[in-house]
């Protein structure tokens, strides 16, 4: 016989109400689907209340092989009813379900919240069956369905197999550029279903806002085209361009967080009162601007060379990938001039990157050293102040005086009060 030791009946209780009210739980979602007559499906209420209770039970009277010799009884049982199903539209969904709800008995015992968490989320993902069997196959489009792929297998395959060291002093972390890819296609993943659900006005605000996660230059100098040779309202494109530099300065924190996370504390608030100001003052621009130009954006204000997503895509995986390079690239060059000029390399890569992109930029001087040093919040303000000033170029060179007049100032004030801040905080 097997050694089985009783539990106290205090110490057993509260897991076989826990396991009850689960597998109740679980069991009130299957009854409503289990149909009446002949035909009525496999198990209901009382089945998965008591095969939830016999998990728990099971696990107190503290055998193991007792635990598995019923996870094989539930399982074969399921195994037999699916064999003797004869309805048009068969399934394992109850089968598996009832597996799962034993096993939730068992998880009673060790771990009662974590239990109860997957019995919630069990009887939701079971009472959710038409809807997402419509978004799957209405609502979600093939070439989404593609890129979810390709995130996912970057997330939970590639990136748990990179080595987390640099390879060169503190830059070319392996890990650190997959992760930054993999932030930039998750931003613009989310961003593409967003502008599926919204409209008009909108829609032209968070794509402009979803843009300057890949490029704000770039999206400021895409709106700014838009003004000039295909008459969209200027008022409205400078409300979307000041929106897409309110990602500009929370990425400024994300890349502190994944390249050095000592320059949080002296980084958060000036990047997040920054990002307020643009983002009220773009928003006050938008709202403003004539209804009826709200679709004079087209589509999205990404392009493909800038890595941002058409049609169906989410994201555009080649232009990701060669913002992650071109990060990648200046850390190098700045690191370069670092060990070469010291502090004053610093500051001149750190001008040259910001020309080009500022998260680059400030990348390698996040890099460049452990806790911020004494000089080197210069180099954060400079790298701010000449990005600015290149946007600023950019807004009148592609959209014009208007385009420009509207801009600008939102532009420059949120800029100021960001390196303000900054040295407030030195």
């Amino acid at each position: 016989m097997l050694p089985i030791t009783l539990p106290e009946w205090t110490t057993a209780a509260a897991p076989l109400a826990a396991a009850l009210g689960c597998g109740l739980l679980i069991g009130v979602e299957r009854e409503r689907r289990k149909g009446e007559g002949p035909a009525r499906a496999f198990a209901g209420l009382r089945t998965f209340a008591l095969v939830c209770v016999s998990g728990a039970l099971a696990a107190l009277l503290g055998h193991t092989g007792l635990v598995l010799i019923g996870a094989a009884f539930v399982a074969a049982l399921g195994v037999v009813a699916y064999a003797r199903d004869r309805s048009e539209d068969p399934g394992a969904t109850t089968e598996v379900a009832l597996l799962l709800t034993y096993l939730i008995g068992v998880v009673c015992v060790w771990q009662l919240p974590l239990a109860a968490a997957m019995a919630a989320g069990l009887t939701a993902l079971l009472a959710a069956r038409e809807r997402l069997h419509h978004f799957v196959t209405e609502w979600l489009r093939p070439a989404e369905i593609r890129d979810g792929i390709v995130l996912a297998a970057l997330v939970l395959v590639a990136l748990p197999l990179m080595p987390n060291r640099p390879l060169w002093g503190p830059v070319l972390n392996p890990a650190t550029i997959v992760q930054l890819l993999a932030l930039l296609l998750a931003v613009q993943s989310l961003a593409h279903l967003c502008r599926r659900l919204l409209q008009a006005r909108q829609a032209v605000a968070f794509s402009a806002f979803a843009s300057g996660f890949v490029s704000s230059t770039a999206t400021i100098a895409t709106l700014g085209m838009g003004v000039r040779q295909q008459g969209g309202e200027a008022r409205l494109m400078a409300g979307g361009g000041l929106l897409s530099c309110v990602p500009t300065l929370l990425q400024m924190l994300l890349v502190a967080v994944a390249v050095r996370p000592t320059w949080l504390p002296g980084l958060w608030l000036p990047a997040l009162a920054g990002a307020l100001l643009a983002a009220l003052w773009g928003g006050w621009l938008v709202r403003g601007a004539p209804m009826e130009m709200g679709g004079a954006m087209g589509s999205s204000p990404h392009t493909e060379g800038l890595g941002g997503p058409q049609g169906d895509r989410m994201f555009s995986l080649w232009g990701a990938m060669a913002i992650a390079a071109l990060l990648a690239g200046i850390q190098v060059l700045v690191h370069a001039l670092d060990l070469w000029l010291g502090e004053a390399g610093v500051l001149a890569g750190t001008l040259l990157a910001s020309l080009v992109d500022l998260h680059s930029a400030l990348a390698a001087v996040f890099a460049s050293g452990g806790p911020p040093a004494e000089g080197v919040p210069w180099a954060v303000m400079l790298a701010l102040g000449v990005h600015a000033l290149s946007k600023s170029v950019t807004a009148v060179l592609s959209g014009g005086a208007r385009y420009a007049a509207w801009l600008v100032p939102g532009l420059l004030a949120h800029t100021a009060v960001c390196m303000a801040l900054l040295a407030v905080l030195r």
